[in-house]
């Protein structure tokens, strides 16, 4: 069995993406996938499977979008995966509140960087499968744009410590 991380994309307890965990848990147990624990609510589920990532993945995306109606972005990382992108993170001795991981399906392209726009003072690594993202003021007030996040989805470093953490104890 492999433990995942999976992170669904503009899941929340209120809004146009309710799901709420315990629907989001049960879900998951429906698809097969064995010591489901959500994190938090905002689509972060941890659980473990003996299907290969490809298959977990399009498993949790069909069963999400029988139950929502409609298609809901979701990025699976292993917990090996998970540890190494916390390890990764060029800004670990920033604020972990102000780090994000901006998950992607693909790595970013190579020039990513070069059509952000409206950033003022925030800095910006790219990752393997993932932009980081240190926002130096703070997120607030930010206008930063990053296109190629468009369909990622973003964690703070605590939450993907948190994350990491439950998937190393599957």
């Amino acid at each position: 069995m492999t433990a995942f991380v999976a992170l669904l994309r503009a899941v929340n307890v209120g809004g146009t993406g309710k799901l709420p965990m315990s629907a989001l848990t049960a879900l998951c147990e429906q698809a097969g996938f064995v010591q489901v624990r959500t994190y938090i609510a905002s689509g972060n589920v941890v659980f473990a499977s003996e299907k290969p990532a490809v298959k977990v993945k399009a498993a949790l995306e069909a069963a999400l979008a029988a139950c929502a109606g409609r298609e809901v972005g979701t990025m699976v990382r292993t917990a090996a995966e998970m540890a190494a992108i916390l390890a990764a993170n060029p800004f670990a001795t920033a604020a972990p509140e102000r780090t994000l991981a901006i998950f992607l399906d693909a790595p970013p392209p190579g020039d990513t960087l070069d059509h952000i726009a409206g950033r003022k003072g925030e800095e910006i690594r790219l990752g393997r499968r993932e932009i980081y993202v240190h926002y130096c003021d703070g997120i607030a007030r930010s206008k930063l744009k990053i296109p190629a996040a468009r369909f990622g989805t973003a964690r703070n470093m605590n939450t993907v410590a948190k994350l990491a953490e439950l998937a190393a104890g599957l």
